[in-house]
């Protein structure tokens, strides 16, 4: 698993390697909207939650994504995961339904991924 902060980006290149290793050409992505960091490269969302959360993270910032490093269009960010479904945030399905999250989450990852 890996951190990618503001201090320490990550290339399409180094996606595409760890797409290489899974299922399917995705990498799985967990990023923190209020801390502007991500952690990439495990199997599930729910392990980077969890390293997250250890790491200081609030459980309603963390939401889920898949990316797509031979992807250059929208579909390079999939909004899909089992940790999105969070009723008490209104948020009823595995997508992120709030157009302005969804925009905070594009911008976040456009900056950690160079």
């Amino acid at each position: 698993m890996k951190l990618i902060t503001n201090d320490e980006t990550i290339s399409r290149s180094e996606l595409e390697t760890m797409a290489g290793k899974m299922f399917g050409g995705l990498v799985k992505g967990v990023v923190d909207v209020s801390r502007g960091i991500m952690a990439v490269d495990a199997e599930l969302h729910a392990d980077e939650e969890s390293f997250l959360l250890k790491s200081g993270s609030s459980q309603d910032d963390l939401w889920g994504i898949n990316l797509y490093p031979d992807e250059t269009s929208e579909d390079f960010i999939e909004f899909d995961s089992m940790i999105n479904v969070r009723p008490r945030q209104g948020n009823m399905s595995r997508g992120v339904e709030d157009a302005d999250l969804r925009s905070t989450i594009i911008g976040i990852v456009n900056d950690l991924v160079v």
